[in-house]
């Protein structure tokens, strides 16, 4: 009887491999482009974006007049001010939530065990809507404050059937024993669930985080003080409207406004830059924590 090898143990195919290497260079080129579109263009000056009709790759001058122009404003340092604040406090009450309500739900003998499940899984099924939303946030007093961008978004079921997902993945052996040695459930939580849970927290936080950076839409229905608004929104209200930014030209030490649509992609990068730094030092969890729940072995 004739072995047949399988096609993953034979010699690749030459044209196959180029076919791949060209989709990976497309692929890597439709998003490293427009990144490097917007860099480029908020460092350069009029005449080369005239040049260029738009949009710049490669800047014949370098000019951060724009960055001097939106800091100068005070308008988008207070708005990254209120997102990062926005970010770090509503992450970390995102997290605590998740992982309380995860870890209840993981443990069977549980008080409302199953109704909460089932509660659960309920709003990942069912969204309450738009103006529903809005009645119960007005209703409870939280318009026009950061509170109302935190609370109504605070637990994603999503998340937390991950995370009791990993818990139950757990072996109930470990648990008895640090039961026989009398840690009750908070000290089992804290020192044994959660530094094994260390790649999904990272993952669920960088979530989190992403979701409450980029969330615009809230405070576009909850925040009426302008004062108040997040970077998304303000970036939103610059380059979507068409806003110009109110900079007083000699704080920013130019004799000359920068170019609006320069400014407009420096407050696009200054947007994206701060939730940039978070993926270097979770890309290491990331994979892992994204797997975490898959399978079960």
């Amino acid at each position: 009887m004739t072995n047949v090898m399988p096609v993953w143990m034979g010699r690749p195919n030459p044209l196959a491999v180029a076919a791949r290497a060209i989709i990976l260079v497309v692929a890597c080129a439709a998003v490293v482009v427009p990144f490097v579109a917007i860099i480029s263009t908020s460092i350069s000056t009029q005449e080369g974006i005239t040049d260029s009709g738009g949009f710049v790759l490669i800047p014949s001058h370098v000019s951060l007049a724009a960055y001097q122009a939106v800091l100068a404003g005070g308008v988008v340092t207070k708005a990254m001010a209120v997102s990062i604040g926005i970010t770090v406090v509503g992450t970390s009450l995102s997290l605590a939530a998740t992982v309380g309500l995860a870890y209840s739900l993981s443990r069977p003998g549980s008080l409302g065990h199953k109704p909460m499940l089932l509660l659960t899984l309920f709003t990942l099924l069912f969204n309450p809507g738009m103006i529903p939303m809005y009645l119960l946030v007005k209703q409870l007093g939280l318009l026009d404050s950061y509170a109302s961008l935190i609370l109504p978004v605070l637990i994603n079921a999503f998340n937390v059937i991950v995370m009791r997902s990993f818990f139950l993945e757990i072996p109930q052996e470990l648990v008895e024993s640090a039961r026989i040695d009398g840690a009750g459930e908070l000290r089992i939580l804290g020192n044994i669930m959660l530094p094994l849970a260390r790649a999904v927290i990272a993952v669920i936080g960088l979530f989190y985080a992403v979701s409450y950076w980029n969330s615009f839409f809230s405070a576009l229905l909850y925040m009426n003080s302008t004062d108040k608004w997040p970077m998304q929104l303000v970036l939103r209200t610059f380059i979507v409207n068409e806003t110009p930014i109110g900079t007083d030209v000699a704080a920013t030490g130019a004799d000359v406004m920068p170019p609006q649509l320069s400014i407009q992609m420096a407050i696009l990068v200054l947007s994206m830059f701060p939730i940039l730094l978070l993926y270097p030092f979770l890309q290491k969890h990331f994979a892992k924590g994204l797997m975490i729940g898959a399978v079960k072995g």
